[in-house]
């Protein structure tokens, strides 16, 4: 990966550390196209009362607004958290291009489903960027609610 892809991580690291100042779940996610951020989102399940309101869903919603489409290819969505099986399958709706995670969610994240095709065949995805930062917000987070 690139210094270009840690500096959009990055960018959803700092969606997180929203979500964390909103007592959310600190999860953040940014779509980028040709190195331009299109959409922006961080979990808002609590404050909008709405199971659906991941930072993934919100991204990818923003994303296509500026669009003007339901599709995104030629988009990359980096996330600091792998995404659960609503979102990645609303990735794959979109017809995004890339997948880029930190933290590995081994116990609701999409890849769990090993023998399942959750996302569309063709979507790249990659993972670990900056899964120690990614997962030291999350794990603050739980320990501080504990």
């Amino acid at each position: 990966m690139t210094a270009q892809d840690e500096h959009f991580m990055r960018l959803a690291l700092e969606e997180a550390q929203l979500a964390a100042e909103e007592d959310e779940v600190p999860v953040g996610a940014v779509v980028v196209m040709d190195g331009q951020v299109l959409g922006r989102g961080h979990n808002q399940t609590e404050t909008l009362r709405d199971v659906t309101a991941h930072a993934e869903i919100i991204a990818l919603t923003a994303a296509a607004n500026h669009l003007g489409s339901k599709y995104l290819p030629g988009c990359t969505l980096y996330v600091t958290l792998e995404p659960c099986d609503m979102c990645a399958g609303a990735i794959g709706l979109s017809q995004i291009s890339r997948v880029v995670y930190g933290a590995s969610d081994p116990k609701r994240g999409f890849t769990r489903h090993a023998d399942a095709q959750i996302l569309h065949k063709k979507v790249v995805v990659e993972h670990d960027l900056l899964s120690d930062e990614c997962g030291q917000l999350l794990k603050a987070f739980f320990a501080e609610k504990r």
